[in-house]
Order: C-alpha cells, then structure tokens, then sequence
C-alpha cells in the first residue's frame, strides 16, 4: 500500500515550524522564558514575525510547544530502553539522556509560578495527556527502584521524581561548562553520580 505524500507547502510549514521550536529551545535554554520575545524567536529562524504568527500566536503556546515535544521525546526515550533494565538504570539513563539535551540546548528553562504560562499548559490536553505519561512512568521506576533497594524507601516518590526533573535544569552544569575544567561527558556522569549517590559517592 502506497504512503500519502504530503504536499510540499505542507512539508515546508512543517520544517518551518521546526526551525521555529528548535530556536524557542535554544532561547529559552539560553535566556529563559521571561526575556524571551517573539521578535527573538522571528530573528532566530530567519522569517518575519508575521510568519511566525502563522504558527504559534503567542510567547506562550510556543514554550508549551517545546514542552510537548520534549515530553514526546522522553517517553520514546524511557520506552525504548530494555525491560530487563533494573528501575534505577532506567532512572540514570533518562537522566543521563536529559542532561546531553540540555548540553545542546535542547531542554526550555521555564518558570514553575508564571501565571498565563501555567494556563496555556493547563488548557493544552496535549501537554496534560503526556505530562501525565511521563510522570507515571518515573513513578513506577522509582517504586520499583525503591522495591530493589536502589533508592532509599524513606524519600517521598515525589522529591525523587521532581529531583530528576530538577538536575535537567541544574544552573550547576551552567558553572562547570563556564569553568571549562571538565568536559560535557564528565559533567553529566558527575551530576548523575551525584543524584543517585551523594556527595559522599558509593560506600565500599
């Protein structure tokens, strides 16, 4: 059976629009959703502001875009990975994963409390439906991960997962990258040791 082929203006809006949400990625890495504009945005890609209206009508429906596709892609990330893998390994890895995101500027810096951001995400069924994937996927990685005895039973489910949600965002790979003492492979292995094993690292 033959596939549809998609016509070419089509196929050109959509790479469009990809340009569009890898630049939104890469300024909102870089200076956050706050100091973000539209007219940034525009300048990035390389199109006029109108054209860049023709796909997302406001600063916000744009992050909640990013943010969509990001949740798309760390649940294909968390689904591809082998089901013989012990829950804290799936943990490391999709942690691991998100922080070379965030090294090429793939994971958005948004605020936690902006009020008609927050809203745009609240009304965005999209962004709900795999938002709710996500975290129920970490949920039961980390029940399991506890039930193996990889991750201490006395920590709230939730401090963990937001944890993980957090270290993606860490300002702390910011510094590091700054100071220039270690590569972007030996920052990510170090905040993944971090995470799941302290400061004080693996008791011999």
């Amino acid at each position: 059976m033959l596939g549809i082929k998609i016509p070419f203006k089509q196929q050109q809006f959509e790479a469009r629009e990809e340009a569009i949400l890898d630049a939104v990625n890469r300024l909102l890495s870089e200076k956050g959703f706050d100091l973000m504009t539209m007219d940034d945005v525009a300048d990035a890609v390389g199109v006029a502001k109108g054209s860049l209206y023709k796909h997302f009508s406001s600063k916000e429906k744009l992050a909640a875009a990013v943010m969509i596709r990001l949740l798309s892609q760390t649940l294909e990330t968390l689904q591809q990975m082998p089901a013989d893998w012990p829950a804290v390994r799936q943990l490391e890895e999709i942690l691991r994963w998100s922080l070379h995101q965030r090294m090429r500027g793939g994971v958005p810096l948004l605020p936690s409390t902006r009020g008609a951001l927050q809203r745009a995400l609240m009304m965005n069924l999209e962004y709900l439906a795999l938002a709710f994937k996500v975290n129920t996927k970490f949920h039961a990685l980390v029940e399991r991960a506890k039930s193996d005895g990889d991750v201490a039973r006395d920590v709230p489910d939730e401090v963990v997962v937001y944890t993980l949600y957090a270290r993606s965002c860490d300002p702390t790979v910011d510094y590091l990258r700054r100071d220039g003492k270690l590569s972007d492979d030996q920052i990510v292995e170090a905040m993944v040791a971090a995470t799941f094993h302290g400061l004080a690292g693996l008791k011999k």
